[in-house]
């Protein structure tokens, strides 16, 4: 698992795996720019009350969390800092899925897709 360096000191924070650090590098390069970082956020909606959202982003907002992953700069928000401590981001790609997994100690009950948790 690569080894976080936080720009911004936090008790616990996301933990991106080595798959996943790849994965969001692979894309960052398809896009060409290197003023884009993998901004991880929790919205109100979905079907349990709470939805992730991950893309990317350029902005720096007040109160950002910025944590590298080997090259890899990933963003959590103010508000969403508290729901995301401990998490983990990781990547999968097998027959049956293909995508970004968040495994969560915060979350107390999720969907059956998990795209959404309370």
């Amino acid at each position: 698992m690569t080894v976080p360096q936080t720009t911004e000191q936090t008790p616990t924070s996301v933990v991106l795996t080595d798959q996943a650090a790849g994965k969001v590098k692979a894309l960052l390069d398809q896009e060409g720019r290197d003023d884009l970082r993998l901004r991880i956020a929790v919205q109100p909606g979905g079907c349990s009350g709470l939805r992730y959202q991950l893309f990317f982003d350029e902005r720096s907002l007040d109160g950002d969390t910025v944590t590298d992953f080997g090259g890899v700069e990933v963003v959590v928000d103010r508000m969403s800092v508290p729901y995301l401590a401990g998490a983990s981001i990781d990547f999968v790609d097998t027959i049956e899925k293909q995508g970004f997994t968040i495994d969560n100690p915060n979350a107390g009950s999720s969907c059956a897709c998990g795209d959404s948790f309370s």
